[in-house]
């Protein structure tokens, strides 16, 4: 019996252990359940960090590892016999360019590539990098993940690693290959979140650095150059609530990828810019271009002689991209909605016709003929375009399938004269939103005295407050005026005459743009 009864208290306290236990284990499930909904991202890194650190210092350091090999070339599909370009490899030596520190390594490559700034001027801009048999760690969700270069196999990436161009090499001659190492408990985390990370960072590093474009056209082919216009909103003499306004709908139509595939809709957004010339249409441009990293593509339909070059040019633009046709109001008057097509040509844009195929050429390719604005066309008397350019072909060059051939597209009218356009080429759709680019007010003028003089307030101000609502003047006439002298007296009592005289030259109630300063 006394055997028994011990039996019996051994079998409860088992039990109660058990009970116990899934007690715990339970509270353990929900306590983590309630930390991942309660506790932000951040705090819970800090927390696997500071668990990590501790079973570090108590020698529980032994884990399994994993290891991703990041090789610059990969054998293609083809039966091994061609290679393609590893993104990864190329993304991961950007991201690491961008994260290694000098200061906290003892041994680094460094090389130095020309380039220029903003301005246009040349600089060197320095890249780091590591070299083969170096390493660092880097940290991304309290993770540590340990980047190495290696030499690779002889025969095992493929060749020599081809830089692209204007980039410098890494490595000298040697082939070598990054090594990605983590704890294999982070395999999930490495893959699903860490690796697309590196991909997105390295795109926005190189899409920071790297040179705007502006393209011309001739024939089918793009040619471009680099882009240095220094026209941001900032330095805009326009109205501030407009200004704001543009902004606002720029960022919105960048930050709609998701949005247009949902609605069925290709990625692209029309702006009509019309208004007296001299107003800053062409200024908007470039500081569209330089606020939302876009390159430019300046159309001159003087240029192309058929329809299908259009259509050639269009797939030879770039996503993200701003398509600008200056002046369209003397283009499109030449051009007819008649289905009647031009006759066949020997040629489009001399050779271009055999082997242009839309794609821009280099910046050091020859530079086509000097734009001219002249108007070319000329209509027969059936009323369509005898060069074969036709107002539908623009349209559906604008709007058309062939209008998806890219994405994140802005597409940019500029006119003197917004009632010459054709209804057609003004509906949404096509030009999404019409600017009104006026005569210079006074927070314009105000933006101008900012940028010149770096004042906000003069004692000549309020005069040229009065004169500017009784007188219309381009900002452009106002910036010729401001530029004549560094002094700011001197030069805003010439722009304070300037308006004087205009305002006794120009009869009552018939105020225009005439007379000197005319932009």
């Amino acid at each position: 019996m006394e055997h028994s009864g011990v039996g019996g208290q051994a079998v409860d306290a088992y039990r109660k252990a058990l009970a116990t236990a899934a007690s715990a284990a339970a509270y353990a499930v929900m306590a983590r359940g309630m930390a991942r909904e309660l506790l932000p991202p951040e705090l819970r890194a800090a927390a696997r960090w500071a668990s990590s650190a501790l079973l570090a210092r108590l020698g529980r350091t032994k884990r399994e590892r994993r290891t991703l090999v990041v090789r610059s070339q990969e054998a293609g599909g083809g039966g091994g016999v061609g290679r393609e370009e590893n993104l990864l490899f190329d993304a991961a030596r950007t991201y690491l360019a961008s994260r290694l520190d000098p200061r906290a390594m003892r041994r680094l490559g460094l090389t130095l590539a020309r380039t220029k700034d903003g301005d246009g001027r040349a600089t060197w801009r320095k890249v780091l990098f590591l070299e083969p048999g170096d390493s660092t760690v880097d940290v991304f969700d309290g993770v540590r993940f340990h980047w190495a270069c290696v030499e690779a196999p002889s025969g095992g990436g493929g060749g020599k690693k081809k830089t692209r161009r204007g980039e410098p090499g890494t490595g000298g001659d040697r082939d070598f290959a990054l090594e990605l190492s983590f704890d294999a408990e982070h395999t999930d985390l490495a893959m699903n979140q860490y690796v697309p990370f590196v991909m997105e960072a390295a795109e926005e590093v190189e899409e920071r650095d790297r040179a705007l474009k502006i393209c011309m056209n001739e024939g089918r082919t793009w040619y471009r150059v680099n882009h240095h216009h220094p026209a941001t909103f900032d330095t805009l003499a326009m109205d501030p609530d407009l200004k704001r306004r543009i902004v606002d709908d720029l960022d919105l139509f960048a930050g709609r990828r998701d949005h247009y595939r949902r609605i069925g809709k290709a990625w692209k957004r029309g702006y009509l810019l019309y208004g007296p010339p001299g107003t800053g249409k062409s200024s908007l441009v470039a500081a569209m271009a330089n606020h939302l990293r876009y390159d430019l593509y300046d159309l001159d339909l003087s240029h192309v002689h058929l329809n299908t070059s259009l259509q050639w040019l269009l797939v030879g633009m770039s996503s993200r991209s701003i398509l600008v046709i200056e002046d369209i109001d003397c283009c499109s008057d030449a051009m007819s909605r008649e289905d009647v097509k031009a006759p066949a040509r020997a040629g489009d844009g001399g050779a271009d016709d055999e082997t242009g195929n839309g794609a821009a050429s280099d910046s050091d390719a020859p530079l086509p003929p000097a734009k001219s604005k002249s108007k070319s066309k000329s209509k027969d008397d059936q009323g369509f375009s005898a060069e074969g350019v036709t107002l539908s072909g623009l349209l559906n060059f604008i709007d058309g399938l062939w209008s998806t051939s890219g994405e994140e597209r802005i597409i940019v009218f500029t006119t003197n004269y917004k009632d010459r356009l054709d209804p057609a080429l003004l509906r949404p759709g096509r030009m999404d939103m019409h600017v009104y680019m006026g005569y210079c007010g006074w927070e314009a003028f105000k933006t101008l005295a900012r940028n010149y003089f770096r004042i906000d307030d003069h004692a000549l101000f309020p005069e040229i407050q009065g004169l500017l609502a009784e007188v219309e003047v381009t900002p452009a006439a106002v910036s010729e005026m401001l530029l004549r002298s560094d002094d700011p007296g001197v030069a805003l009592r010439g722009l304070k005459e300037l308006l004087e005289d205009k305002k006794e030259a120009v009869p009552e109630g018939k105020q225009g743009e005439e007379g000197a300063g005319k932009a």
